[in-house]
């Protein structure tokens, strides 16, 4: 840090409710931070400021259940996790036309959407803890940097082993968007905050799901399925520049953790010991699963089976992408009145009939109007679930990026891992597709009922039970 003397404007009230620490540019470029009135040091009986760490914790705990939610963070981090939507869902309209082009079969297509899931949920594990050792900025902008690399990679890729690799490694780098963006709101807000936050992100990242496979539809018919990955190198681009001059720290170095193996491990074992993180996270693997199974075997059945065009297709998972933003935006609204756990179990209920009621139309061949109202139910249930299952998982939980990343895992991997092998049975039928995510759903449920109907417990949140 130069000698460069630096002193911030004066603030409006509602600006001195903002983090402990902002960043800010100075002249010559260098990165000051600034500790905002609200930071609380704890100090010992000499006042020397060397006292109990936890203090300092509960004091930021309590900050953030109190902290007005700010546009600037909705936006920056919700466009950070819509790097798993548009790593799948620009180029889901162009799957059969991968195929056909590289001369594989259906399984061999649906590997490339599941390495970058498991790479996103591989990647998670490994940037989460990073995020809580270094802090959040630096972390993401590598991780994007990388995945902006893989995108114009996967561009020239010359078969599909190397395209596998390259989706792989896209995830990988893409998770590091994710998983921050997470952290980072964990960081900054907690409690209903914390919820009506995450219901915000759900709209930002929501407005991925429909426009991508649209906007991936419609340059199908300008370029092949290899423009689309210059576009989403394009795209990662874009929020790298976002990224390095919008987004502060978030994470102060007292407040960070040991980023050792044995660390890593370590946190991660009590976590899983954790009953409250282990059954939501489950619950929200489940439900992942079922979503993954949507997205990855959907375009293959409707444009196959039900002759829905590339164009029709995008359009009709758009239409579904709207129901998840509109449900979580309603969540989000509510959430102060009604408890996240209740409104968790009406997604619940809602995934349930999805699922129920996709494989009786499946199997009765009523057609394809009953398969996308069921699969519109199935996707509008998630912006009940998701947001509400993340809030009661990180909820009370100590490294958040940790705690983020094995989140991602147990949220991504079932489902990436499942999904080629249902590709195995062929697209000739949706059965396989409606029995994998009416299976999923039903699992969702009962691991609910078992171990998540419980009052959680009590936290920063307040609400109906």
């Amino acid at each position: 840090m130069s000698g460069t003397s630096f002193t911030p404007e004066p603030k409006h009230r509602q600006d001195i409710a903002f983090d402990a620490y902002i960043e800010t540019i100075e002249p010559n470029g260098e990165i000051e931070q600034i500790d905002e009135p609200e930071q609380v040091v704890a100090t010992d009986s000499a006042g020397t400021g060397t006292g109990n760490l936890t203090e300092t914790t509960e004091a930021s705990e309590t900050t953030a259940a109190a902290r007005p939610i700010r546009a600037r963070h909705v936006l920056l981090l919700g466009g950070l996790m819509a790097f798993a939507p548009l790593s799948s869902d620009l180029y889901l309209p162009s799957l059969p036309m991968l195929s056909r082009d590289l001369g594989i079969n259906v399984s061999q297509a649906q590997m490339t959407l599941s390495a970058c899931i498991l790479g996103l949920a591989l990647g998670q594990l490994i940037v989460g803890p990073l995020s809580d050792a270094l802090g959040r900025r630096r972390p993401l902008l590598v991780g994007i940097a990388v995945y902006v690399l893989a995108s114009l990679l996967c561009v020239v890729t010359p078969s599909i082993s190397y395209l596998i690799v390259l989706r792989c490694a896209q995830g990988v780098a893409g998770a590091a968007g994710i998983v921050i963006a997470l952290a980072a709101a964990r960081d900054l807000y907690a409690g209903v905050p914390l919820a009506r936050f995450l219901s915000l992100l759900m709209l930002v990242n929501g407005l991925a799901p429909i426009v991508a496979p649209v906007l991936g539809g419609q340059l199908l018919a300008l370029v092949s399925w290899r423009g689309l990955f210059a576009a989403l190198a394009f795209i990662g681009a874009g929020l790298f520049l976002a990224a390095a001059y919008g987004l502060p720290e978030t994470l102060p170095p007292e407040r960070r953790q040991p980023g050792s193996i044995s660390a890593t491990l370590g946190a991660i074992r009590e976590l899983i010991g954790d009953r409250q993180f282990a059954s939501y996270a489950t619950v929200s693997g489940f439900v992942f699963a079922a979503a993954i199974v949507y997205i990855s075997v959907s375009p293959f059945v409707l444009q196959n089976v039900y002759g829905l065009s590339p164009q029709f297709f995008g359009l009709i998972f758009g239409i579904n992408a709207v129901g998840l933003v509109v449900t979580s935006q309603v969540g989000g609204r509510i959430v102060g009145r009604v408890a996240p756990q209740r409104l968790l179990a009406w997604g619940m209920v809602a995934i349930a009939l999805a699922g129920i009621g996709l494989l009786i139309v499946v199997l009765s061949g009523i057609g394809v109007v009953g398969i996308l109202l069921a699969l519109f139910v199935l996707v509008a249930s998630l912006g009940l679930i998701t947001p509400n299952a993340s809030t009661l998982a990180l909820d009370n939980v100590r490294a958040a990026g940790s705690a983020s990343a094995l989140l991602g895992v147990m949220q991504f991997a079932p489902g990436a891992i499942v999904a080629p092998l249902i590709g195995i049975g062929g697209s000739a039928t949706a059965i396989p597709m409606a029995t994998a995510i009416a299976v999923f759903s039903l699992a969702a449920v009962a691991i609910f009922l078992v171990f998540g109907s419980r009052k959680p417990a009590p936290s920063a949140y307040s609400g109906e039970a």
